[in-house]
């Protein structure tokens, strides 16, 4: 089956079965808008139905996939969609903790697995991954994502993708990866979910494309189009993004398709009178699937009449969505996932385990961690000590929470001779603070107190905006009262998010984040609470002080007047300090490592040339250290004004106790390039300083100076 194949049977379509092709119906229980054109077998029969979202299980999907092929005139198969973000059936920890392991071998291997298991339960295409950069923690879709930096964001992206997709697409277990939300909805305002987004050129393509381009360039077979609008134009309807830059600049030939009814919603943005008008805007753009709103099927032959859209525009459309189908192998053979054998979970299992201990994150740790043997009895309390379904995460639709273990059975079960005792105190969201003084008391006659807070899982994803991202309900009481019993308290945050915190990370002996982390949640906190595995996250965001700081992030631009807390006419607050409570590849360990020694292989470069540079990293405990070390530049001077800090690559690094050795990196000369006024990538001769450290606090940085030549 070839190209020319597509060309004959489009040939042979009507209008209405194009239409039908460029339409994507729910089938599923799972929605994150209003229904609109559910699925019926009338309406597979009747062709007027390309796709499904959120349907997955054998009998489910072949029961319309048969439907499709055996009784409809032209027999095209369906393909079916779903949100695969962090797992399908096993339960992996969410993308922005699994960002904090700075490890994209694994970032593909937990997309390889999660797709076989997808795969065979029916599913062709992924809505994922998530790859919107994200600097405000008030938008709740940050948890979907890699958080704040472009380069990690473009190694997730390029990791995700090859995992997903495989070798080759038409293989039972691949998965078509998709690379939303086409873009910037990571930028919205105030951190409101679908709010509209507004920036420089300069900051979208520095910030906001370079994971979306990483992600065409690794072969992704569809990109989806966001909520939001840019600079006034929704970009459902945004023409020089869509065509110019992907299809144009980038070369995409893969399927665009919308998010949820967001055809329908141009009209809500107020570029559109109606739905005619509507569906012109998009097919003119170049989206070529209408998820759930109906538009396409509906309102695209009066767009027609009117001169709103163009019939060659829909034959694209539909070219590139049957060329789509056969690249996943579904004309040679619409049953090919669902034949096979159900994935074997107990793979997946246990690397969703080793990824949730990876991803755990100590923030702050004054020596009472991992626990000692002198402490004997434990007291467990708080609401996500036993929040069994809170685990998954936002967002899981086929996972099922009895697979996870709570942080109490994890703690039990690691520490069977332990007295270990637990009382809630508090709801996660609720207002009764009746339980507090019984979980004080169980404190106060403990060793040691575990104080497990956070947020619920639907307090994250989409549609889980916050502007307060605190500890929602009485947990801040809760978490004074304890703090206040004299015992020990270590801290641990369940969240999709930073959440506004600085008082546990004052006066708790221990603050770690444990973010959602799927099946392996409760077994990986005793793990690391143990000293069983080391604590290994490195925050792949700023972690705040305060709301008022945000959006914060370490690659911002320098001011006017940088801050000097001796001149009041500089840039700070008068009533916070700028310093975030901790930042970007912030991560303790159980081991300490001391970096030293920077060097440059040569002080001088010039274009074409390889930069290297060493650091010695010395393990100075008697535990073996796994290490994040990373490096940044800075452009002295340049043709704009260049962010304080940018990020080059970073490296893991595995020293035994007491181990002394080297770490090198190489650039090439034009991974310090800029964007020239017109936002191509030139290399600037001039000054340049190189930086290496733990994380990205300039206090702490060790520094070389580098000279461009030409």
């Amino acid at each position: 089956m070839d190209l020319n194949w597509i060309e004959k049977l489009l040939a042979r379509m009507t209008l209405e079965e194009k239409l039908g092709q460029m339409t994507m119906s729910p089938a599923g229980a799972a929605a994150t808008g209003p229904i609109r054109g559910e699925a019926t077998t009338e309406s597979v029969r009747a062709g007027k139905v390309g796709s499904l979202l959120n349907l997955w299980g054998r009998e489910a999907t072949d029961r319309f996939q048969k439907l499709a092929v055996e009784e409809t005139r032209l027999g095209i198969p369906l393909f079916f969609g779903v949100d695969v973000l962090h797992g399908h059936r096993t339960v992996f920890p969410i993308p922005l903790a699994e960002a904090s392991v700075f490890d994209p071998d694994l970032w593909e291997r937990t997309a390889r697995a999660a797709a076989r298991e997808a795969a065979a339960d029916g599913v062709d295409l992924t809505f994922a991954p998530m790859l919107d950069t994200t600097r405000d923690p008030r938008w709740g879709r940050m948890a979907e994502g890699f958080g704040e930096d472009p380069l990690v964001g473009a190694r997730f992206a390029a990791a995700k993708v090859r995992g997903f997709q495989g070798g080759d697409l038409a293989s039972p277990g691949a998965l078509a990866a998709t690379a939303k939300h086409f873009c910037c909805g990571g930028a919205a305002l105030a951190g409101r979910e679908y709010a509209a987004a507004d920036m420089s050129e300069r900051t979208l393509h520095e910030t906001y494309l370079p994971p979306f381009r990483a992600a065409v360039e690794a072969g992704c077979a569809a990109i989806m189009s966001a909520f939001n609008s840019l600079g006034g134009v929704p970009m459902t309807a945004h023409v020089p993004l869509l065509r110019s830059y992907l299809r144009g600049k980038l070369g995409f030939d893969g399927v665009i398709m919308s998010d949820y009814a967001a055809i329908e919603e141009l009209i809500d943005h107020g570029v559109a009178a109606d739905r005619a008008e509507a569906a012109g805007l998009a097919l003119k753009a170049g989206v070529d699937i209408d998820m759930v709103s109906g538009v396409y099927l509906a309102a695209l032959p009066e767009a027609l009449s009117r001169g709103l859209a163009e019939l060659k525009d829909i034959d694209a459309a539909v070219r590139r969505i049957l060329t789509l189908k056969m690249k996943l192998g579904l004309f040679d053979d619409p049953y090919r996932r669902t034949k096979g054998a159900r994935s074997a979970s107990r793979a997946a299992k246990k690397l969703a385990l080793d990824v949730a201990r990876r991803a755990i994150t100590l923030l702050a740790n004054d020596g009472i961690l991992p626990l000692g043997e002198n402490i004997r009895r434990i007291a467990v309390v708080g609401p996500l000590a036993e929040a069994r379904e809170e685990m998954v995460g936002p967002w899981t639709l086929a996972g099922d929470p009895r697979q996870c273990a709570t942080i109490l059975d994890g703690l039990r079960a690691a520490l069977p001779e332990r007295e270990i005792h637990c009382q809630l105190g508090v709801t996660i969201a609720g207002d009764d603070e009746s339980g507090i003084a019984a979980a004080r008391a169980l404190c106060q006659n403990a060793d040691a107190a575990i104080l497990c807070l956070g947020e619920a899982a639907n307090m994250s994803g989409e549609a889980a905006s916050r502007a307060r991202p605190e500890l929602p309900g009485r947990q801040r009481q809760l978490a004074e009262a304890v703090l206040s019993s004299g015992r020990p308290v270590v801290a641990l945050l369940s969240s999709g998010r930073p959440l506004i915190v600085p008082f546990l990370a004052e006066r708790a002996r221990a603050l770690v984040a444990t973010w959602f982390l799927g099946a392996g949640a409760g077994e990986a906190i005793a793990e690391v609470l143990t000293g069983r595995f080391d604590p290994t996250g490195r925050l792949p965001v700023t972690w705040p002080l305060d709301v008022g700081q945000i959006p914060v992030f370490f690659a911002e631009r320098p001011a006017a007047r940088p801050a000097n807390p001796t001149d009041p006419f500089t840039s700070k607050y008068i009533d916070l300090p700028n310093e975030p409570l901790f930042p970007f590849g912030h991560g303790l360990s159980y081991a300490q490592v001391k970096l030293d020694n920077l060097r440059l292989a040569h002080a001088e470069f010039r274009r074409g040339d390889r930069i290297r540079v060493a650091i010695d990293a010395q393990n100075l405990s008697d535990r073996p250290a796994f290490e994040t070390i990373f490096l940044f530049s800075r452009d002295c001077v340049a043709t704009a004004a260049p962010p304080v800090l940018e990020l080059k690559n970073w490296a893991k690094v595995k020293l035994a106790a007491r181990q002394k050795r080297t770490v090198r990196f190489a650039l090439a000369a034009e991974d310090l390039s800029c964007l020239d006024a017109d936002l191509r990538p030139m290399l600037e001769p001039g000054d340049f300083d190189i930086f290496v450290g733990l994380n990205a606090d300039r206090r702490f940085l060790l520094s070389a100076p580098l000279r461009c030549l030409d």
